[in-house]
């Protein structure tokens, strides 16, 4: 088994997982869903891109961006069901 960062794998904020009215931030990428009452007020997504740049320094960035986009496919295909 490999040593990996201790950032590894953490770009997005487990998107199953989110408390509403407040920012969920990952390393890079966040999102705040906000909610007034019954409905849904805002929606809202930003990227860091200081971090971005971090991790494209980074020499594990594209093994780490692939299992990125794969734990945010698993959790999307989770969310959907």
């Amino acid at each position: 088994m490999s040593e990996h960062k201790a950032c590894y794998g953490t770009m997005f904020h487990d998107t199953l997982h989110f408390t509403v009215n407040k920012e969920m931030k990952g390393k890079v990428f966040s999102f705040e869903l906000d909610t007034i009452g019954l409905g849904r007020s805002d929606r809202l997504a930003q990227a860091d891109i200081s971090e971005w740049d971090d991790c494209l320094a980074c020499p594990e960035f594209d093994h780490c961006y692939k299992f990125c986009l794969a734990k945010l496919t698993l959790e999307s295909a989770i969310a959907d069901d």
